[in-house]
């Protein structure tokens, strides 16, 4: 079992900037991919950013440019850097972890961003 925790979520205004970080712990050696998702209200949950362990990333392109994902394995962490942010920005962000075959999630941190 891999447990995920979110930190970092909050307000801010257009075109401002949130850092959101996501703490693994548990079985949280030989965590291949982390990453991070969102969902709005109404919609489907979307990936925003991924890394593998090796540093590979992958980007939804409504993120590029704007959002950095960036990994500390030694930590067991897993950062979220959002910039330039939008009201389509806006949801519940959540961490997730592959471990081995098994995907874990965390419980979400809340990004509101007001135009």
């Amino acid at each position: 079992q891999v447990q995920l925790v979110e930190s970092g979520g909050g307000f801010v205004q257009a075109g401002g900037s949130l850092r959101l970080s996501c703490a693994a712990s548990g079985s949280s050696n030989s965590i291949d991919v982390m990453g991070w998702y969102r969902q709005a209200p109404g919609k489907q949950r979307e990936l925003v950013a991924r890394i593998s362990s090796g540093g590979s990333i992958t980007y939804a392109d409504s993120v590029k440019g704007r959002f950095i994902i960036s990994r500390d394995n030694v930590k067991n962490m897993v950062y979220l850097e959002m910039n330039s942010l939008k009201s389509e920005d806006a949801g519940v962000y959540y961490c997730n972890a592959g471990r081995r075959g098994l995907y874990y999630w965390g419980q979400g941190t809340q990004v509101t961003v007001s135009s």
